[in-house]
């Protein structure tokens, strides 16, 4: 394998991952059997993928716990491997902290934990980062989906969240508490394909709003952050701002009389 072909356009944190990948196939060519990369965020999976894209030797699965989750464990093996015999290589993890006065929650109270405080007390006990995928809020409760080679070790040795004192217990994947995906379409008309006109049309915001933010390096697309109002966007494109959710570009293309173009959106809330 040529791997210098693959990195030789690729710099910085791009070009490590690739390395890492890449030394990961041939392992998994090398013992024919499967080998997992850390979890992966959207951007690094379409660049991972590309690369395996290249491999005809080897195919990849993708495995985050449940239905889009955003950060997913990539895991390669040799094109003859039948897929049915892979293990999703996640554990599931429930953090409880003690219930205020013994008792349950009532229905919409805020959770108990955050993804901050929990995410930083897992790594506090020196995980790395690529070892954890989604955190799952809930009222009672934090869900965690890790690399199932951790799982034992947070079991045993996670006893804190911040000031709180937690139990953390090992759950089937059918208990996560998935997130319940909310859509809004959005078609409308925009001047151009600029990233502060399609944005500001997507999370209903004016476009001088918008340019501000996407100034402040809060607007991310496809998971990377930009910074530049007049950025073109594309079709299938993914834009995000955190805690507002996420805006996919279905559809843009199409003038109308006044020369405008038509777009379709559809927002997750």
């Amino acid at each position: 394998m040529d791997k210098e072909r693959f990195l030789a356009h690729l710099e910085g944190e791009d070009r490590e991952l690739v390395a890492r990948v890449l030394d990961q196939v041939e392992t998994a060519l090398k013992k024919t059997a499967p080998v997992a990369t850390d979890f992966l965020d959207p951007n690094q999976r379409a660049l991972c993928s590309e690369v395996i894209h290249f491999l005809p030797e080897v195919k990849a699965l993708y495995f985050g716990g449940y239905r889009g989750a955003e950060r997913q464990r990539m895991v390669v093996m040799p094109a003859f491997y039948l897929d049915e015999a892979v293990e999703p290589p996640l554990a599931y993890l429930a953090i409880r902290p003690p219930l205020k006065g013994g008792k349950a929650a009532p229905a919409g109270a805020e959770p108990l934990l955050n993804h901050r405080s929990v995410l930083g007390s897992i790594m506090g006990l020196g995980l790395k980062r690529g070892k954890i995928g989604d955190i799952l809020l809930g009222t009672e409760e934090a869900q965690v989906v890790v690399a199932a080679e951790i799982a034992e070790f947070i079991l045993t040795n996670l006893s804190k969240v911040g000031s709180l004192p937690v139990t953390v217990v090992a759950i089937d994947p059918e208990q996560l508490n998935t997130p319940v995906e909310r859509v809004k379409e959005i078609r409308s008309t925009v001047a151009s394909p600029r990233l502060d006109a399609v944005a500001g049309l997507g999370y209903g915001v004016s476009r001088s709003r918008m340019v501000r933010e996407i100034k402040m390096g809060k607007v991310k697309v496809n998971w990377q952050v930009v910074t530049d109002p007049d950025y073109k966007v594309a079709t299938d494109d993914v834009l995000s701002i955190r805690g507002r959710g996420r805006v996919i570009v279905e559809e843009i293309g199409g003038e109308t009389r006044k020369g405008r173009l038509f777009v379709k959106l559809k927002r997750l809330l």
